[in-house]
């Protein structure tokens, strides 16, 4: 079990989201962590000490002036004897407390006592994310080696509030603390992956070719946040003009049946995410030498000829690996047609994203995704494509952790 003798110093504080704390507490207990938990006075409007007691098996704390509890400092010993704080949900209240140093309760006390690392789960309304405020605040955090995770996009509680500021789901917090608690954080250590990469291109003629539009740079920033989790990683990389990621072994294909050759060689696996943009269709006899303009003259039809889908040929392969990842770039119907194609394809999420020109996402640096899974989906805010890969690397770590 990845966590097994881990104590992890679970801080709830007051919002609706806190009724996600007590499936977390499930989770880190099922992966052999000891959880010690703190609500505050406002958490304890959501959900009761009694429930999280019953799910953690560990007294939980709530008052900073405790005579039994604060007989021997206790917030002191809470925050120093665990290997991590996670606060989930973390309010803009809470944050603001530990941004300027406060300490007039139980979890702000033990924040600014310990010298552990500290996993943020925020979870607020919208707006109060965005707020100016909010934002210096997390900053300042940040600044202070304050770990996030989320928060999410989607429906608030309240009827009506939509947008960036939903507390993420436990599985995600997991795989995050996974991530800072694995030795050396190599939670995918002697996991082996195949990621597949940019375009292919299928030549007409030895000048021209047939592409889709990909410039490598998620699929790349995939295969390097894989490897550094652990994971001995073969990326399979179409004509790009970036580097090569380091620590990871590149083998660097052309066309579509090239690279269906090179995932193949690759397994079996523990997983494989199939990033690249190939091309449907190739030419079906590709001329030999360049195909000359004549004046007057329509060009000569091409005959296409479908290309090998690699996804489904791995998402249904004899040597399937374990978890299955696909990305549908869609620039309409984004959430039905990632549905069709994770039915079709054969894989466990498919990561889908609106590529439309006026979303800057194709060659661009940020990206804005939604996975799509036997689950449902879930929405993830507007990243860097380097956020976007490291937490779908802790994602897969954790996919593959709870997959024995």
């Amino acid at each position: 079990m990845e966590l097994a003798g881990k104590h992890i110093l679970l801080i709830i504080s007051g919002g609706i989201a806190a009724y996600k704390s007590l499936d977390l507490i499930r989770r880190l207990r099922e992966r052999g962590a000891s959880v010690r938990p703190i609500l505050s006075q406002a958490a304890q409007e959501f959900i009761t000490p009694l429930a999280v007691g019953a799910l953690s098996a560990s007294h939980v704390y709530t008052d900073l002036f405790s005579r039994e509890d604060e007989q021997d400092v206790g917030h002191i010993r809470l925050a120093r004897e665990c290997d991590l704080v996670l606060v989930a949900p973390a309010t803009a209240d809470l944050m603001a407390k530990m941004a300027h140093g406060l300490a007039n309760d139980l979890p702000s006390a033990v924040l600014l006592a310990t010298d552990k690392p500290v996993l943020v789960a925020p979870a607020m309304n919208p707006k109060m994310w965005e707020a100016a405020p909010t934002r210096r605040n997390t900053e300042t955090l940040r600044q202070d080696g304050i770990h996030f995770i989320g928060p999410m996009q989607g429906e608030m509680a309240e009827s009506g509030e939509a947008g960036t500021g939903r507390m993420a789901e436990p599985l995600e917090i997991f795989a995050a603390a996974i991530q800072l608690l694995a030795p050396q954080g190599q939670p995918l250590a002697g996991k082996r992956i195949v990621v597949t990469s940019g375009p292919t291109h299928e030549p007409i003629d030895p000048v021209r070719y047939i592409a889709n539009r990909s410039s490598g740079k998620q699929g790349h920033a995939i295969a390097s946040a894989l490897a550094k989790l652990g994971a001995e990683v073969t990326l399979v990389s179409g004509p790009v003009t970036i580097p090569d990621p380091k620590g990871v072994s590149t083998v660097h294909v052309e066309t579509a049946e090239e690279m269906k050759a090179a995932v193949l060689s690759q397994l079996p696996c523990d997983a494989a995410v199939m990033v690249a943009a190939v091309a449907d269709w190739r030419v079906a006899g590709a001329a030999d030498q360049k195909i000359k303009k004549q004046p007057g003259e329509a060009p000569a039809p091409l005959q296409l000829t479908e290309n090998p889908d690699i996804l489904k040929t791995v998402g249904h392969h004899a040597e399937r690996p374990r978890f299955v990842v696909g990305f549908a770039a869609e620039t309409q119907n984004v959430e039905a047609n990632g549905r069709r194609k994770l039915e079709a394809k054969g894989a466990d999420i498919i990561v889908a994203n609106d590529v439309s020109p006026a979303t800057g996402i194709m060659g661009g640096d940020r990206n804005r995704v939604k996975l799509i899974s036997a689950d449902g989906i879930a929405e993830w805010p507007d990243m860097t494509k380097e956020e976007v890969a490291e937490r779908l690397a802790c994602l897969i770590a954790e996919k593959l952790a709870s997959s024995g």
